[in-house]
């Protein structure tokens, strides 16, 4: 029989230990060794069999053990002194607090999914992960972060591996009351909901939880409640859950609902209101149009209230390729803001927001990365590589400029490292330098021996393979529970064998089975008599994904045959829980992704921070800091002339690369039994890349980078009754009106010899047609670099050209005289041209408005 309801009945906890309780509530346990400790000391036994959850664990503890635990002075002090310390955690200055004056009081955070804890599973894969470490890293610096998601009652989706190696999923409902939430609440006490107007005259409701993350709120959005019809309470079902019509409300509900969550929660709470707004990816992008339809409230223009929302506004893209954008048919956009969803806003005015025929993309949809573009002053990827392959992707909407000078920058990931530093190297160096900061600790540090690290990676590796054996074990029971568990799960890998991990989503493009390309040279690397290797994998397939789920059932299937089952497993259900041990256990993370197509890949990151060593194509962050001497770059086979050649290839020197320099260097041993040269990598990878690998230094940037700027930006637009605002849409009204008119008439140049030499000075004179501008509005300048085949410029550099005030008799009518000139400091082909830009004193780039008038050949 099953239950027509569930819900989560809480622990009665005794008086004394209300510390308990406090710790339990807020999420800086997930990320705090010393708290998790005393949790695992309450019942080791529940405290792994419920992931790491201390409210489901406190609700599995007997009456009997809480007294026994109330009774004890020493644990209860302990308990007493860890709430005291969290308090001065949470009040305390912080990095942030000592930033001079004036910085932003309140940044709002956007983000689909929250990877935090496997106690709150509102997260997929690795945007959530980066978007959960996000928040725990701003906690630690102080930054004012308030995050805002969606609650859904189904998280992402379970997964199980039936016999043949197919993926089966399941969605196990989540009962907010079993979760680390809190309900948002009037003064009154009532639930505070937010509404959102819907065509065919249907409101959709939401009420709004609370996660505290450390100091950081989330605030988290959930349609299942009374207030809605049974269709509508079902949006916030499932992450990522169905598509068009479903998709669209989910997003409108982030976005737009995200906004009015956090007027009331600042309202309620007496929070400043945020003056800057960071959107992780597109889903969240609606929350620029709920702003404007502030603004015009308040008596904006829709093109001045434009303006200053993205003066104050951060885009993050982590797609590497179009068919990762939502896209929804402009009808069905036209249907929903037709009617009172955002008054003053009009559906035409939504729609050019989001148009991709400027990108080369279709008529007939809404690209909601293009409108995130549109509506951010500050757009970023997430690595140097996808910075540059966004910059391609989108520089339709900028066209006539430079690749180069599309303004999306990058920002590269981090990982939040005391989430994902195995707690054997936190104590370490506690022991040794009397601090849990593993980022900055000096693991170069020559007192500390290579056979001490070698020993903590062991244990490592060593509870890796319990943790699989362990989960292997119980899903063969779950599997077939009248069935004796079959005794070869004992002897699933060895500790003191070389292991390499992969885990990741499984997406065609990551390339799950490349180390199947060759089936028995992969056995032949898993068997080797002298150096044998093992190998872990886990991942989740899109519910959709067919394709996916094949690359799945072909490794598992592989890994079924007797002979090769204790050296390569495929663990079901990948998450937190279990990436906690997988990273630490593992020597070498394994990452081939089909190259530009990996945004990031902050898996191996974390596996880096534990002292493994990446085996990576050159894609994401690898390729900006793969130095020889962290790791094996695997070589990409870029002239290939088909996909097949290109695997083939790609395959065969990942083989390569095992059999003749990992293998060998990890079995190398000196007389103690330790590995020095492998060692001295994984010494030199922790030295070189935790603190630069860390989400710390991550969000440090964001907001030195993007959160400060752009909060003067909003002032200044802001500021005077928003006249900056109404002065750049005024500039940006009359300058596009008029810039048919513009031409570059005529250049001339001289001062250099027939032959030019480096050194010698280039003069220049433009004839220039401004229309109905000024010389005030515009910057001509001259671009000159490297001239590739058929002119292209390429390398390229700017100089402005001064106007002549006074210019010469001779030039031609109606047109104004700009001169300069232009060292000539490099030898080698050289190239430049002449044109006309835009030019305002709150303008981020000359390139924002998507202007230019070139010289002509």
């Amino acid at each position: 029989m099953k239950a027509i309801r569930r819900f989560t009945v809480r622990a009665l906890i005794p008086e004394s230990l209300t510390a308990l309780a406090a710790l339990a509530a807020n999420l800086r346990w997930s990320w705090h060794e010393p708290t998790q400790r005393l949790f695992d000391e309450i019942a080791p036994d529940i405290w792994r069999d419920t992931e790491h959850d201390p409210i489901s664990g406190l609700g599995l503890v007997t009456p009997e053990r809480l007294a026994e635990l109330a009774a004890d002075a020493e644990f209860v002090a302990r308990a007493d002194a860890l709430h005291a310390e969290l308090r001065d955690y949470l009040e305390g200055p912080r990095w942030y607090q000592g930033l001079p004056d004036p910085k932003p009081q309140s940044i709002a955070y956007f983000s689909p999914e929250f990877g935090i804890a496997a106690a709150l599973p509102q997260y997929s894969g690795g945007l959530g992960i980066l978007a959960g470490d996000h928040l725990k890293s701003a906690s630690d610096l102080g930054v004012p972060l308030v995050g805002v998601g969606l609650l859904y009652r189904s998280g992402y989706f379970a997964q199980a591996i039936t016999g043949d190696g197919w993926q089966q999923e399941s969605y196990p409902v989540q009962d907010p009351d079993g979760l680390p939430v809190t309900v948002l609440r009037e003064p009154d006490g009532t639930p505070v909901t937010v509404t959102l107007a819907l065509p065919e005259d249907r409101t959709l409701n939401a009420r709004v939880w609370i996660a505290d993350v450390g100091r950081v709120p989330l605030l988290l959005l959930d349609t299942d409640i009374p207030e809605n019809v049974a269709e509508l309470r079902t949006v916030t079902d499932r992450l990522y859950g169905g598509g068009g019509e479903h998709r669209l409300l989910q997003e409108l509900l982030l976005g737009i609902g995200g906004v009015r969550a956090i007027k009331q929660w600042s309202e309620l709470t007496d929070h400043p209101l945020p003056q800057v707004y960071h959107s992780n990816e597109g889903h969240a992008g609606f929350l620029g149009l709920e702003r404007i339809s502030d603004l015009v409230g308040n008596g904006l223009s829709f093109d001045e209230a434009l303006q200053l929302v993205r003066g104050g506004t951060v885009f993050t893209t982590h797609t590497p390729v179009p068919a990762g954008i939502d896209r929804f048919d402009r009808q069905v956009i036209t249907r929903y803001f037709t009617g009172d969803l955002l008054p003053g806003v009009a559906p035409e005015e939504v729609l050019s927001l989001g148009d991709e025929t400027a990108n080369g993309g279709s008529p007939d949809v809404f690209n909601m990365a293009i409108m995130g573009l549109r509506l951010a002053q500050r757009a970023n990827g997430v690595s140097k590589l996808h910075g540059a392959v966004s910059r391609a992707m989108f520089g339709g909407l900028w066209q006539g400029y430079d690749v180069a000078e599309v303004p999306i920058t990058s920002v590269t990931n981090g990982v939040h490292a005391p989430s994902w530093t195995d707690p054997a190297l936190i104590g370490f160096a506690e022991q040794r330098w009397g601090s849990a900061d593993t980022s900055h600790a000096d693991w170069a540090d020559p007192s500390i021996t290579d056979g001490d690290l070698w020993a903590l990676k062991r244990g490592m590796r060593e509870r890796l393979v319990t943790d699989v054996r362990r989960r292997i074990s119980a899903g063969s029971r779950t599997e077939n529970p009248n069935a004796v568990v079959p005794a070869w799960i004992d002897d699933l890998l060895d500790p003191d064998v070389l292991t390499i991990g992969f885990a990741r989503r499984v997406p065609s493009y990551k390339r799950l089975t490349l180390m199947l390309r060759d089936p028995e040279r992969l056995r032949a690397i898993l068997l080797h008599p002298e150096r044998p290797v093992q190998i872990v994998v886990a991942g989740k397939s899109h519910p959709a994904d067919d394709d996916g789920k094949r690359l799945i059932q072909q490794l598992v299937q592989f890994s079924q045959d007797p002979q090769l089952r204790s050296r390569i497993v495929f663990l079901p259900d990948y998450g937190i829980g279990m990436a906690k041990t997988l990273y630490p256990g593992c020597d070498v993370w394994l990452n081939n992704p089909l190259r530009p197509l990996e945004a990031c890949g902050t898996s191996g990151m974390k596996a880096a921070l534990n002292g493994a060593l990446n085996l990576s194509i050159l894609d994401g962050w690898w390729d900006e800091f793969s130095d020889g001497e962290n790791g094996w770059a695997i070589p990409t086979a870029d002239g290939a002339t088909n996909d097949d050649e290109r695997d083939d290839l790609e395959a065969a020197a990942l083989y390569e690369v095992i059999e003749h320099q990992l293998a060998p260097r990890y079995y190398e041993r000196d007389a103690d039994q330790v590995p020095t040269r492998w060692m001295h990598m994984v010494r030199h990878t922790m030295s070189t890349l935790s603190e630069p690998l860390s989400a710390d230094r991550m969000v440090r940037e964001y907001t030195e980078r993007m959160y400060l700027p752009a909060a003067a930006m909003e002032s200044r637009l802001n500021s005077s009754e928003q006249q900056g605002a109404r002065d750049l849409a005024a500039y940006k009204r009359r300058v596009t009106d008029a810039w048919p008119q513009l031409a570059v008439a005529h250049v001339e140049s001289g001062g250099v010899d027939e032959v030019p030499q480096v050194g010698d000075v280039l003069r220049l004179r433009a004839y220039v047609q401004l229309g109905s501008l000024t010389p005030d509005d515009v910057t001509v300048e001259v671009v000159c670099g490297v001239a590739g085949v058929g002119g292209e410029l390429h390398d390229i550099r700017t100089q402005p050209l001064d106007w002549q005030e006074s210019s010469s008799t001779s030039r031609p009518e109606h047109t104004l005289e700009f001169a300069g000139t232009l060292p000539l400091d490099r030898a080698g082909g050289f190239g430049y041209t002449v044109r006309i830009v835009p030019k305002h004193e709150l303008l981020l780039s000359p390139a924002e408005l998507g202007l230019v008038a070139l010289a002509t050949p």
